[in-house]
């Protein structure tokens, strides 16, 4: 019985593992599109000139949710990697930027969600994490931008609280209402597909506070999108 019992835990393992290479493999893909249709839709809201918007990080977000932090750096680095290969002039300097931007956004929000799986918990992590990230990369602006875009170190450091400082923050806050309204509809069907597991959580209580945190995410998506056109001097 003992041996019977390991035999069917390692199949149970192996299949688990698998659903997540596939389900992770499928994360990269999609990131990769999001990426390329949001930086070209966008692209008329480049602020500063070079500052561009992009949705990835609501695809690696769900991912991190579902499988942890190191599944956010496993993609990011992937994504990343594909796109300074393919689309990206700015090289390692900017493949450097796009890592470090999503993994100080979302492993925090994916480390929080991890040990405590809920909706708010969820939301809470991502406004932790957009806080983090805004900070952060005030410091990576500094120190990396100029060596990509060839510009002094003192016309960055005016930069930084009237351009770096809204951008990232509109960013996280258009990436962060995105994952909340579109991680539940996502999971449902990766569940259907039988590439992850079935949840055990159920009741009113939950279905409330889920509907309330997503007409919050509706407001907070507008607001974002106004932000960036703001910024990027459009309206």
């Amino acid at each position: 019985m003992s041996k019977l019992s390991a035999n069917v835990t390692n199949r149970s393992k192996s299949a688990i593992d698998t659903r997540t290479l596939v389900c992770t493999a499928m994360l990269c893909a999609v990131a990769y599109a999001v990426m390329y249709a949001s930086k070209t839709i966008f692209s008329f809201m480049a602020v500063g000139g070079f500052l561009k918007f992009d949705l990835k990080d609501v695809i690696i977000a769900i991912g991190g949710f579902l499988f942890g932090p190191l599944n956010v750096l496993a993609v990011s680095t992937i994504v990343s990697v594909i796109e300074m290969i393919t689309v990206s002039s700015t090289g390692p300097w900017g493949l450097l930027m796009n890592i470090i931007s999503t993994c100080t956004f979302l492993c925090p929000a994916a480390y929080l969600y991890k040990k405590n799986r809920s909706f708010q918990w969820a939301a809470l992590g991502l406004v932790i994490g957009g806080v983090f990230m805004t900070g952060s990369m005030m410091l990576w602006n500094y120190l990396v931008t100029p060596i990509y875009q060839g510009m002094p170190r003192a016309a960055i450091a005016d930069m930084l609280l009237p351009v770096f400082l809204p951008f990232n923050l509109t960013k996280a806050l258009m990436n962060g209402s995105l994952t909340m309204l579109l991680y539940k509809p996502v999971v449902v069907a990766l569940r259907k597909a039988h590439l992850v597991p079935e949840s055990n959580s159920s009741g009113t209580g939950k279905k409330a506070n889920t509907l309330a945190i997503s007409l919050v995410a509706v407001f907070l998506a507008a607001t974002a999108v106004f932000l960036g056109l703001v910024l990027a001097k459009v309206i």
